[in-house]
């Protein structure tokens, strides 16, 4: 008789837990995770450096496009997805900052090669 109660409370938190999980799968959804751009392109085909570069310049514009898009729209009331647009302004925010890591490290690379004696 002792064990009714407690397989009765196992179950109920299971039931508690269940019900937990599929209310977060609805609030939570998966996050979409975008693919690279420099993926897209065919592993066999040679990618050049201007190439990569170009991608990336013109996948970080589009980032602060939509960003800049967004909290417009924020701002003259056409949307109220501030959250949104506080995460597009982010994605901008962190590629041009990657992108201009990346600009110093070949700056600095460019620099080293140039001082190398011939």
């Amino acid at each position: 008789m002792a064990s009714h109660p407690i397989h009765n409370a196992i179950s109920a938190e299971q039931l508690m837990l269940s019900k937990m999980e599929a209310m977060q799968s609805i609030i939570q959804p998966e996050p979409a995770i975008e693919a690279n751009p420099l993926d897209t392109h065919n592993i066999t085909s040679s990618l050049s450096f201007s190439d990569a570069m170009a991608n990336v310049l013109d996948s970080v514009n589009q980032y602060q496009s939509v960003a800049s898009q967004k909290m417009t729209a924020v701002e003259t009331g056409q949307s109220d997805d501030l959250v949104g647009a506080m995460i597009a302004s982010q994605k901008a925010s962190l590629s041009f900052d990657s992108l201009m890591q990346v600009r110093n490290k070949v700056v600095t690379s460019f620099e080293d090669i140039m001082k190398m004696p011939v």
